[in-house]
């Protein structure tokens, strides 16, 4: 089992932060594009709800693409909200998403638990990219983030 755990405040207020991302078509925003990440399916509408499925085509390494379903498993609004992995590449894939005001913004925290699948293999997979891929995924979040509102708030205060 790996954790990966990471907090970002962003200049912005809780119900812009909630809007944002309890939207499934902003995951594409935030995503790096070598992922190909395309969504295929998004159960109810546009808003995040406990039992909302989402499915999405990614690239998981060159040349090879599958298949992803994840379920929205617990929303408390403007709190948290809980996706899990139904079908993929991972084992477990457990993503608990947190705000939370604070002087500067809202405090956004992403926590992931994730398991790989075939054993011993699967670790040194993890060890040689895996791992590295996963921490990459929430490194390009958090400079698109940054990099989405603060320009939003740029153009704001420009008018």
């Amino acid at each position: 089992m790996y954790n990966l755990t990471r907090r970002q405040v962003l200049p912005i207020g809780l119900e812009e932060a909630w809007s944002f991302f309890s939207s499934p078509k902003n995951l594409s925003k935030i995503t790096p594009r070598d992922m190909g990440f395309d969504i295929q399916y998004i159960s109810g509408g546009d808003k995040t709800y406990a039992g909302q499925i989402i499915a999405y085509k990614i690239k998981i390494l060159p040349g090879i693409r599958t298949n992803w379903v994840t379920e929205i498993t617990q929303v408390k609004e403007l709190q948290h909200f809980i996706d899990e992995q139904r079908i993929g590449p991972y084992k477990l894939w457990h993503h608990q998403h947190h705000f939370k005001m604070t002087k500067e913004g809202v405090e956004m925290t992403d926590e992931v638990n994730y398991a790989i699948p075939f054993g011993l293999l699967g670790r040194f997979a993890h060890w040689l990219f895996v791992g590295r891929q996963v921490n990459t995924i929430f490194d390009y979040r958090y400079s698109a983030l940054a990099s989405h509102f603060c320009n939003i708030n740029n153009k704001l205060s420009a008018q």
